[in-house]
């Protein structure tokens, strides 16, 4: 019998749950697991154990894993901090720095996610997966499932840049495009679940996906010698990345591991798909459904995001806000700086550095302050 040292709490309803086997979603109230470790002790003499390690696997003290479980792994994590020395006064900045995600495995920081959780599952038992997908997340299943040796089929939007689609289909995922949005795609994959028993990994269907997104948080603060930044701007479509870090962050701080305060988190979002910074504007606790979603930043796509009350909770307890740029802005800003930084920036990517001059303009963030942005993905997987 594996013994855990963790278990799951309900997000909303605070109903406990057992880690063992393959855990959805809360059966009282359905909605998000947490992972809490109330009987792990870490040290500060512990950090010097994170040196040794390598990829986001360094931090497994941190992560759901029992003594002797090996993960399913591609070599995802230790991803570059790189200072922008060109683009930060274009934006207006003294200094900026990006947590690069592109160089991960699969192209993207959902590889990081769904390596803890196709980890988890396997060794819960599971034969096949399903997953809707806007993009990334479908190339990162196809790949980790096969690296587990199972099958896993993905529902697409037909909408879905062709270069992240043939990347799903050559790493022998079972793609099904449908037309409409992820949220489509969720229905059917759910349906696909209930007929077939593969295990759903869509965002926050499962507990585990937001634990390999810890690893962004836990990486920023050792990459920046453990020191937290004051801000950070990130693009948020379904949420894990957002929520992971505000998780890490708040576990590095209570360990007292780090110095500085929690960092304010930034959503941002397409102006064609901003449920979450319409939610922030009227300071509610959870997200509507956004009508006829689209942007050219497919991540982004995500109506109607389940972690959108995790969402708000993190923005809000960090200080932190939304931001909504338009599509133009978001393309001219990708193509501006990956040409003066060197670097292949996503859709997603060029958005967080729009919203970053946006931020700067508004007075919520100060030129001199210390903020990390995201390239959540490889821009060449959205060119055809």
């Amino acid at each position: 019998m594996t013994r855990y040292d963790w278990h799951l709490e309900c997000s909303a309803c605070g109903t406990r749950g057992d880690p063992a086997g393959l855990p959805t979603v809360c059966p009282a109230c359905g909605q998000p697991w947490l992972v809490r470790y109330p009987d792990r002790r870490l040290s500060l003499t512990d950090r010097a154990e994170i040196h040794r390690g390598h990829g986001m696997w360094r931090f497994r003290r941190f992560l759901p894993l029992a003594d002797g479980e090996a993960p399913v792994t591609l070599g995802e994590g230790d991803t570059p901090l790189l200072q922008l020395d060109r683009a930060a006064p274009t934006l207006g900045y003294d200094a900026l720095w990006l947590k690069d995600e592109s160089t991960n495995p699969t192209g993207s920081f959902k590889a990081r996610g769904l390596a803890m959780a196709v980890t988890r599952a396997v060794l819960g038992g599971a034969e096949a997966f399903v997953v809707p997908t806007a993009g990334n997340a479908g190339v990162a299943l196809a790949a980790y499932a096969a690296r587990a040796g199972r099958p896993a089929r993905i529902y697409a939007p037909a909408s879905t840049p062709r270069t992240i689609l043939n990347q799903i289909r050559w790493f022998g995922g079972d793609l099904e495009l449908l037309d409409g949005h992820i949220g489509d795609c969720g229905r059917r994959a759910l349906e696909f679940a209930r007929e077939t028993g593969a295990f759903p990994m869509a965002t926050l269907r499962e507990p585990y996906r937001i634990e390999g997104k810890k690893t962004l948080g836990l990486e920023i603060a050792r990459q920046m010698g453990w020191r937290l930044p004051d801000a950070v701007v990130y693009p948020a479509g379904g949420g894990t990345g957002l929520i992971g870090m505000w998780l890490a962050f708040a576990e590095l701080l209570a360990l007292g591991w780090v110095q500085g305060r929690m960092p304010r988190l930034y959503a941002v979002q397409s102006a064609g798909c901003a449920p979450v910074v319409e939610a922030v504007a009227r300071g509610a606790d959870h997200c509507d459904p956004w009508p006829d979603p689209w942007t050219i930043a497919s991540g982004l796509r995500v109506p109607a995001p389940l972690g959108g009350p995790l969402m708000l909770r993190a923005i809000r307890e960090s200080g932190g806000g939304a931001v909504a740029v338009n599509d133009a802005e978001l393309s001219r800003r990708a193509t501006e700086i990956s040409r003066l930084e060197g670097l292949d920036l996503s859709p997603e990517g060029g958005a967080s550095l729009a919203a970053a001059a946006q931020l700067l303009q508004a007075g919520a963030i100060k030129a001199a302050e210390h903020v990390v942005l995201f390239n959540t993905g490889a821009g060449w997987l959205y060119r055809e």
